[in-house]
């Protein structure tokens, strides 16, 4: 893997058979990274899975900070909380900056992927860690469409699912978000369609496309209540800027800045395609049915000011999901709303929890170590890993 170094505690799973996407292309292999938290039960029933947003990792206690710790909805003293690097990201797990057989990044060669195809990986990794039972499948954003790909793709498995600002299928609001982040990425001239040097990478066209995307993240209350017209140097704390100039401009700015040091802009592309391709229904037949035919309890987080994932979208799942619960999220925030103040609904995620997955509760009075994975798969340290 080039370029983004992991947390220590990340781990490599090797899958060294052919890992079928949907688009019928083959990988010839698969890595995916990951992080653990707590003891998988002898019983292998207390497990936890936590599904990332757009640019995330691995590291969910860093990013969802809040919903971790004792008595709280992610409790490593109870749980086995397991959250992997999407199939596709740049954290570890197969992707564009990976190696293809060649030996070279895959890049702008790499294929097509979808939500479903991510989930796969996720169930491969969730098979391989001797994981029988699935208390709570929980995600927002990109992480909220695959937590309901779950409740489809394994429904033996899973007793619970939690949604937050996310949707049953990407709508035309949602895929013309993201066709104005491809443009940008295209306008570029070191873009060429993913096939750039890792050494001389679209810094700008991901930078304008992360732009757009915190605009979409955002409210217009969460921006004012942040700078108002405040100037730059004054509210943002940076000198380079002008006295006269937003502080927002500077903002957008930084967030920019932030992401080209650590992501990839063709994992960008791949992942918001992905994103776009995300459709509960797809090859399963009519859309209302197939949500109607999820059996697990789906509890739906919508949160009022998201202007990117709209209640619209959340209030569908709920009057088309039989065992849905609406959680309304009180946040002006926008969309990310589900992460800055995830503290005001961990606690209702906690009871969604107890009263729809018992067997998690109370904790087993004995654990066993984490198993090893024998056969072709395998679990080793990041460190060991890293090229």
């Amino acid at each position: 893997m080039t370029g983004f170094p992991l947390s220590r505690e990340t781990r490599r799973l090797v899958l060294d058979q052919p890992f079928l996407l949907e688009s019928g292309v083959s990988l010839p292999g698969l890595e995916i990274a990951w992080r653990s938290w707590g003891r998988l039960a002898p019983a292998g029933d207390n497990a936890v899975v936590v599904c990332h947003a757009l640019t995330g990792s691995a590291d969910a206690d860093n990013w969802w900070a809040p919903l971790f710790g004792p008595g709280r909805v992610l409790d490593p003293q109870r749980d086995f909380i397991v959250c992997s690097n999407v199939l596709g990201g740049c954290y570890g797990s197969t992707g564009p900056t990976s190696p293809a057989p060649d030996g070279r990044p895959w890049g702008g060669r790499f294929p097509a992927l979808t939500v479903r195809d991510q989930v796969r990986a996720q169930i491969a990794l969730a098979d391989a860690l001797g994981i029988r039972r699935i208390a709570l499948v929980l995600g927002g954003s990109m992480g909220g469409l695959q937590a309901l790909e779950w409740a489809l793709l394994d429904p033996e498995r899973v007793d619970a699912v939690a949604t937050i600002a996310a949707s049953g299928r990407h709508s035309a609001w949602c895929a013309v978000w993201s066709e104005a982040q491809r443009q940008a990425l295209a306008t570029d001239p070191k873009y060429r369609d993913g096939h750039y040097d890792p050494a001389d990478p679209p810094h700008a066209g991901l930078a304008a496309a992360r732009a757009m995307a915190m605009v979409s993240y955002r409210s217009p209350a969460s921006l004012a209540s942040r700078f108002g017209r405040a100037s730059g140097a004054e509210a943002f704390g940076d000198r380079a800027h002008s006295p006269g100039e937003l502080a927002a401009r500077g903002w957008l700015r930084h967030h920019g800045k932030a992401l080209v040091e650590r992501f990839d802009a063709h994992t960008y592309r791949m992942l918001i395609d992905a994103m776009d391709s995300h459709d509960l229904a797809r090859g399963r037949g009519d859309y209302e049915t197939v949500l109607r035919g999820i059996r697990q309890p789906v509890l739906v987080g919508s949160i009022a000011s998201d202007a990117l994932y709209v209640p619209a979208d959340q209030f569908e799942l709920v009057r088309l999901i039989p065992r849905a619960e609406l959680l309304t999220i009180d946040s002006q925030h926008g969309h990310d709303g589900f992460l800055i103040d995830a503290a005001n609904f961990q606690r209702t995620l906690r009871e969604f929890k107890e009263r729809h997955a018992p067997r998690a509760f109370p904790a087993p009075a004995r654990r066993h170590a984490l198993p090893a994975v024998h056969g072709r798969p395998s679990a080793r340290s990041a460190n060991a890993c890293n090229r």
